[in-house]
């Protein structure tokens, strides 16, 4: 996540566990110096962290009302921060799922376009990163594994040529991370999905958009169903 650093991303990671967590809810007022006092920092900080909250529709800020808590409907559910914060509490699962349903939606089409659109230097970015997929997967080295499969599934959107598209991808980048953060990864990755992923970049390479369509959409399903699994095991 990228929400700036330091103090601000502090506060605004404490308040979206408050959120999560039912500690605030809609509804709930504050005042400048409550929120100072709560978070212990600056009125300066504050100041930035509301203009964030209001950028996605977390919060209002009214003079001489205050800060006030908006119901999660009003919440923009695609900001790359509330699916964070999601991922971070009660919700994960829930969260993770609707970002699965919805990449079947969208990344076997973005492939589709990708295998008509790529730049030579995106195919092989896609070609490199599936490569570190298979190298690293085998060996268990789950956080270097996820580092190449967040740049697949970048460049695999940016190849589309749809801006749209290619805007998606900080939410799948927010849902891989969620998934090794949190446990719901193999300790060593599924072989067919490594393989699927170098198929994929193949595909793309050779011009091959059907191929590049369906084999991405095996492995967006295969994520949902390995999380499920884990999920189960774990109840």
């Amino acid at each position: 996540m990228n929400q700036g650093g330091g103090l601000h991303h502090s506060v605004l990671t404490r308040i979206g566990a408050d959120l999560t967590s039912g500690r605030l809810g809609a509804g709930d007022v504050f005042s400048m110096e409550q929120i100072e006092a709560r978070y212990g920092v600056s009125r300066t900080v504050v100041r930035e962290v509301i203009k964030v909250l209001e950028s996605i529709g977390v919060a209002t800020s009214r003079r001489r009302v205050g800060v006030t808590i908006q119901p999660e409907s009003a919440w923009e559910s695609l900001s790359p921060l509330i699916i964070h914060w999601r991922l971070e509490g009660p919700q994960r699962l829930a969260q993770l799922r609707e970002v699965s349903e919805l990449r079947r939606g969208v990344e076997p089409q973005a492939a589709w376009l990708a295998a008509q659109r790529a730049t030579p230097e995106q195919i092989e970015r896609l070609r490199a990163a599936a490569a570190g997929m298979a190298e690293t997967g085998p060996k268990g080295e789950l956080r270097t594994y996820l580092e190449h499969d967040i740049d697949f599934h970048r460049t695999l959107l940016e190849a589309s040529g749809n801006a749209l598209l290619a805007g998606f991808a900080p939410f799948v980048a927010e849902a891989l991370t969620g998934r090794t953060d949190h446990d719901l990864m193999p300790d060593i990755p599924e072989q067919g999905a490594i393989d699927w992923h170098v198929e994929v970049a193949a595909a793309i390479g050779d011009g091959h958009p059907e191929l590049a369509e369906e084999t991405t959409r095996r492995i967006v399903t295969e994520a949902q169903t390995a999380m499920d699994e884990i999920d189960a095991a774990g109840d």
